[in-house]
């Protein structure tokens, strides 16, 4: 709970939350966890001539109220509706820790001696398994990871 609180204002002052995410958000919530927003309340946080963000605070704050299970699902429709706010939250920035950035340098330092020093053929080989590792990273690493696994083609 404490997580949604903290993630509240990001939420509310991010750009890409808009109408059409919000009440998509809502109307799963209402859909599959009617005990968490029942079919008023949902009503209510779909109410148009309420701007967004003021529906959008109003949503996390009865959210918070409802408890840990409502947060949790709040999270889970998030991800499944937009995965690069979910990752790009503060909380789940946090979550990463150092262990998480210094293995990142690392594995990067191992691709850059492979392409640096490597033949030919050793950099052909990395291209399948720089595929795979880019399905976890953002869109612009993905590219950069991608791009280099065809430039050894």
């Amino acid at each position: 709970m404490a997580q949604l609180q903290s993630d509240s204002q990001f939420l509310c002052s991010d750009q890409r939350m808009d109408t059409e995410l919000v009440d998509r958000l809502v109307l799963q919530l209402n859909r599959i966890y009617p005990q968490i927003l029942s079919d008023k309340e949902a009503h209510r946080f779909r109410n148009l001539s309420v701007p967004t963000k003021v529906r959008l605070a109003d949503l996390l704050k009865h959210l918070h109220r409802k408890g840990e299970e409502a947060c949790h699902e709040f999270y889970r429709a998030l991800h499944i509706h937009t995965e690069d706010i979910y990752s790009s939250l503060p909380s789940r920035v946090r979550e990463r820790g150092p262990m998480f950035f210094l293995s990142c340098f690392g594995f990067v330092v191992g691709i850059a001696i492979l392409y640096y020093y490597g033949e030919g053929e050793t950099l052909r080989c990395t291209g399948v398994f720089l595929h795979c590792s880019a399905v976890r990273l953002s869109k612009d690493a993905r590219d950069v990871f991608i791009s280099y696994g065809e430039v050894g083609k």
